[in-house]
Formats: structure tokens, sequence, C-alpha cells
């Protein structure tokens, strides 16, 4: 999952196309259709379109903004990452349960993060938007 986020956040920046074309891997749902789409996209509301043709990414442009309330890409795919995690302790006998609990626990880290910076430049109002775990 997190070649697709890759993937998108290299296109929505601002890299050169020749350098794009390297850094994308050659797997996933976007390959090979959504990469060509991606690698001749111009702008960011070029990419958002681009995105919605694919099912996996259908949603994922949805309360994304520049407002004060609206959530960033990069909080987008953390979310999604958040709702896999946690989907791995639903089932038995795997070792990925190990690899969600880490992850998870970064995510919380980033978290505390975000709450002390919130606290510590006195801009209480952003401090609900974190990612919640569970």
């Amino acid at each position: 999952k997190q070649w697709y986020q890759r993937r998108v956040a290299i296109t929505a920046g601002d890299l050169l196309k020749d350098d794009i074309e390297n850094l994308y891997p050659k797997c996933g749902k976007l390959f090979p259709e959504g990469l060509k789409f991606l690698k001749n996209a111009e702008d960011r509301e070029e990419v958002r379109r681009i995105c919605e043709r694919f099912g996996a990414y259908k949603d994922l442009y949805t309360g994304v903004g520049d407002g004060p309330n609206d959530k960033t890409l990069e909080d987008k795919f953390f979310e999604e990452e958040v709702k896999m995690l946690a989907l791995s302790f639903e089932q038995q006998f795997h070792f990925g349960v190990f690899y969600a609990f880490v992850k998870l626990k970064e995510q919380e880290n980033r978290n505390i993060v975000w709450i002390a910076e919130c606290i510590a430049q006195k801009n209480k109002n952003k401090i609900d938007n974190y990612i919640p775990i569970f």
C-alpha cells in the first residue's frame, strides 16, 4: 500500500517527468495504465482526476483541501494505513500483527508530536486533527 501512496505523492509534488518515471514501482493497482496517466499529469487537479478513475483511489481526495478543517493528502494516506493495520489484528496465526503493532506505535508517536506542537504553538483549534488509531 505504501507504494501507491508514494506514487501519488511523487506525482502531486514538483519533480521533473523523467525523474518521476524512474521513481514509480513496476507493480500495484495503478500499473501500467495509471502510471502512464500520472507521468503526464501537469497539476494536482489532473492527478485527482486520474486517481478517481481507479477504484482503490476513488475516495482518496474526499475531504482533502487547504481549509482550516481540511485534511492533507498525507493525512488521508495515514488514515487508510491505520485502517489496514487495525484489520491485521482480526486474524490469527500470522506475523503481520507485529508489523502492524510497530507501525501503529509510530502513528501514535506522530499523534503525540502533533498534539505537543499544537500546544507549544498555542494553536489549540487544530489539536483534534490527529489520526485516530482505534
